[in-house]
């Protein structure tokens, strides 16, 4: 007994088979994933080397997605327009900000996002574009970069200084001023010397000092004992005997006869003792 064949149903279920076993792999090396992408595009003002397509997306060190596609923006070669793939779910708002970061062990270059919370509105396409653009900040090292150029422009503008500083007039000059300061300070401690000089003098004179001046309290205390009252004793005497002169002046103008025969003694009234 013969079988037939239909070859081509044959064909056809294992054509439907083999396809079935290839839609079941991409879908078990998706890891069943229904999230779903959204394309954004970023304006790089800096190199991207190391970048490349498949790179991830980081939102705070979270991994939201990858790089799509690298390529020069052709209206600016400046710029380097860069395709985000990045998922739906994501709160791209336009304060998030794309920075171009390396990882310190692995050297892998990949796109991190931050939200700066300055505007929450959920970014959108601007007019003129085919997707939503996020703003881009300098990387580390574009602003060390930036740095270090400005360093050299700053070393530069010192070098010209010291070199109009130091022209033949100016070296002169310092010379001249290095000169005077010489002077000074030999001027200086010459002053120095004689202030020691001055100094010590004074400090002698001090130590003298201490004995005149405890000698002279000692004469002004003798004064005071000694001299004083012998003083006032002199001259209450001299006033006694100035006293007695003027009496006897008195007398001999009014009995010049007493010169010749002397005063004569009055006679002893009663009661007198003789």
């Amino acid at each position: 007994m013969e079988t037939n064949i239909n070859y081509a149903a044959v064909g056809a279920f294992m054509i439907a088979l083999i396809a079935a076993i290839v839609l079941s792999i991409i879908w078990l090396s998706s890891g069943f994933s229904t999230q779903h992408y959204q394309i954004y595009k970023v304006y790089m003002q800096e190199s991207v080397s190391g970048l490349n397509v498949d790179s991830p997306v980081e939102f705070n060190g979270v991994n939201v997605g990858n790089v799509k596609s690298i390529s020069l923006d052709l209206n600016n070669p400046q710029l380097v327009s860069v395709l985000l793939d990045i998922q739906a779910s994501t709160p791209i708002t336009r304060g998030t900000v794309a920075t171009l970061q390396t990882r310190g062990v692995t050297g892998i270059t990949f796109m991190a996002l931050k939200d700066k919370s300055e505007n929450l509105t959920k970014l959108t396409v601007m007019k003129g574009e085919s997707y939503p653009v996020i703003p881009t900040s300098p990387s580390i090292f574009m602003r060390l970069d930036i740095m270090l150029s400005k360093l050299s422009d700053n070393l530069h503008d010192v070098s010209v200084s010291i070199r109009e500083l130091l022209n033949p007039e100016n070296q002169q000059s310092i010379k001249d001023i290095l000169l005077n300061m010489k002077n000074v300070t030999a001027m200086l401690a010459d002053n120095n010397q004689k202030m020691v000089r001055i100094l010590a003098n004074t400090e002698k004179f001090s130590t003298e000092l201490v004995p005149l001046m405890r000698n002279t309290s000692n004469a002004m205390r003798m004064f005071e004992t000694q001299t004083m009252p012998a003083t006032y004793r002199l001259l209450s005497n001299l006033d006694t005997i100035a006293r007695s002169l003027t009496e006897v002046t008195s007398e001999m103008k009014q009995n010049p006869s007493v010169l010749l025969r002397g005063v004569q003694r009055q006679p002893y009234g009663p009661g007198d003792s003789r």
